[in-house]
């Protein structure tokens, strides 16, 4: 497939392959790590996450360099500021060939369609998704922002909003994805990170569930890190981890 193809089989969230669905986190502090789990990985997982860290250190030159060898990219900075910084923002990040790119919810009606505009503009239009609830959030920690209401209500709310805004989906922890699910309807991505296989190490996260659990909640794609990055196999633990998927999606179906 070219860019333009897997763009739009990425957005037909109903016959998502397995690996399709799977989005492997790089958070790495250097790009030579990086590379070796991109590397081995290639055809697993559908997808790779650059975030702030690795963003930080390497830069937009490795965002390129995995794309053009062919890689998926979900680009996560989560994008929050004015409309027109944000809609720049997005130009510059489907330039570099991403696929996927996060901004935050909580940036309001107008910044978010003006990500879903900017997108709309470029000649391969990346997925524009919106992030609700960050997954190591408590309901205390929201409440000391100064948002009323808990969790679930806040998340609904930032996610009905994307919707509004035109965008492609939203990032939300599985908790809360079943509701998302049953309020928004299908045709909408829901990307859900905090994703652990049972009894694995839950490290900074807070709302966590397994890939199974994801699923059967109405995640469309999940987010997994250290599970596979960590593991003394990542080939392996990706490979577990897709057809744990696989299972989800024929018994969800």
């Amino acid at each position: 497939m070219n860019n333009t193809e897997v763009i739009e089989s990425a957005r037909d969230f109903a016959s998502l392959k397995p690996h399709e669905r799977l989005i492997v986190a790089l958070d790495f502090p250097t790009g030579n790590e990086a590379r070796r789990i991109a590397t081995a990985i290639t055809g697993v997982a559908g997808w790779l996450k650059i975030g702030k860290q690795l963003f930080t250190a390497e830069g937009p030159a490795l965002v390129r360099e995995l794309a053009q060898a062919g890689n998926n990219i979900f680009l996560d900075l989560k994008y929050h500021d004015i409309s027109a910084t944000v809609a720049g923002a997005v130009k510059a990040a489907a330039a570099l060939g991403v696929g996927i790119i996060t901004v935050h919810a909580s940036g309001g009606s107008k910044m978010l369609q003006a990500a879903v505009e900017a997108a709309h503009q470029a000649e391969v239009p990346p997925m524009i998704v919106a992030v609700t609830v960050l997954t190591s959030h408590t309901d205390s920690e929201l409440q000391e922002t100064g948002v009323a209401g808990g969790l679930l209500d806040h998340a609904l709310r930032l996610a009905t909003l994307a919707r509004q805004a035109g965008c492609d989906g939203v990032v939300s922890s599985a908790q809360e994805a079943s509701e998302i699910r049953r309020e928004l309807g299908a045709g909408f991505a829901i990307i859900t990170p905090g994703v652990r296989l049972d009894g694995a190490a839950h490290h900074d996260q807070v709302r966590v569930v397994t890939p199974a659990e994801a699923i059967r909640a109405g995640a469309t794609h999940i987010v997994v890190g250290r599970p596979i990055t960590g593991a003394a196999d990542p080939v392996g633990a990706a490979k577990a981890i897709r057809e744990e998927i696989r299972r989800a999606s024929s018994s969800s179906s």
